[in-house]
């Protein structure tokens, strides 16, 4: 299991996660519907290249909206095009990227560099 926050004031934005491996992306999108999500609750996966902690958008409770509303930009839902869209509650520290959209999967991708990933919440 693990745990994952924030590297710069340590406060959690996860529960606590079991390593899996998404769901595979059909690509089969039609008219504004929003995709299932890539992820089971309760798991995550690691990046290709190791630079993201793919999530389900539910598991990540100690995050809030980017304040800048130019990063939250989408039609159906927020398309994470425009570079992380989440910030974390409590520093307002950018720490991960929603994706929702009708075009585009549908995740939170925490910036490996902005986050510590632990068996333990921090004391």
């Amino acid at each position: 299991m693990a745990l994952f926050t924030c590297a710069n004031c340590r406060q959690s934005l996860t529960g606590d996660l079991k390593k899996a491996r998404p769901s595979r992306d059909t690509g089969n999108r039609s008219g504004h519907r929003i995709a299932p999500p890539r992820m089971a609750r309760g798991t995550y996966a690691i990046s290709r290249d190791a630079s993201l902690f793919i999530l389900h958008p539910d598991d990540v409770p100690g995050t809030a909206p980017h304040p800048d509303r130019g990063r939250r930009n989408g039609c159906c839902g927020l398309d994470g095009q425009d570079g992380p869209n989440l910030v974390c509650a409590a520093c307002g520290t950018d720490v991960a990227t929603r994706q929702s959209d009708c075009w585009t999967q549908n995740l939170v991708a925490l910036t490996a560099a902005a986050v510590v990933g632990g068996a333990e919440p921090p004391a």
